[in-house]
């Protein structure tokens, strides 16, 4: 393994660990703190540098993921205008999404609208998600919108993506 691969995987698995953090934290306390997708964000950057450096890695795919993480940002906007989701996660999808690129940003979509999915009906069907889930009472938008943690989520679709890299 060159050093550049090394450093590669290392910053993979720092992503994971970030995003694993992230999920830990929204879970608990409905927040995501700006250090992290700030961390992931510089993560991207080193591993970028090391697969340019060794050829692994294209100015046309580093073009590509800025253009993809833009468009998750600017979806994750509209979505936070509405009232549907966090400034923390909207931050958090938009980095993740620098490490998805052109390839993989469909499978992060996914994997992350399933999770979230699968989330947002275990909290309709009473689970206790989050910091302070309600105890039944209020409309459904409400329920939604007072105690679903989506960083679970996003740290599902990046972690899908950290594995698919770490295996190409």
């Amino acid at each position: 393994m060159s050093l550049f691969a090394f450093v590669q995987t290392g910053c993979l698995i720092a992503f994971a660990l970030l995003l694993l953090l992230a999920a830990w934290q929204d879970w608990r306390t409905m927040h995501i703190a700006d250090g992290i997708s700030l961390g992931v964000a510089a993560l991207f950057v080193i591993w970028t540098a090391a697969g340019l450096v060794s050829g692994a890695f294209s100015l046309l795919d580093l073009a590509l993921a800025l253009a993809c993480a833009a468009g998750m940002f600017g979806v994750g906007a509209l979505a936070f205008a509405a009232g549907a989701i966090g400034g923390g996660d909207v931050k958090l999808a938009a980095a993740a999404a620098l490490f998805a690129g052109r390839a993989l940003i469909l499978d992060f979509i996914t994997v992350t609208a399933v999770v979230g999915g699968l989330l947002g009906l275990a909290i309709l069907a009473g689970a206790p998600i989050g910091p302070a889930a309600p105890a039944g009472g209020g409309t459904v938008r409400a329920r939604l919108r007072s105690s679903l943690p989506y960083g679970p989520a996003i740290a599902a679709g990046g972690l899908w993506v950290a594995a698919a890299l770490a295996v190409a």
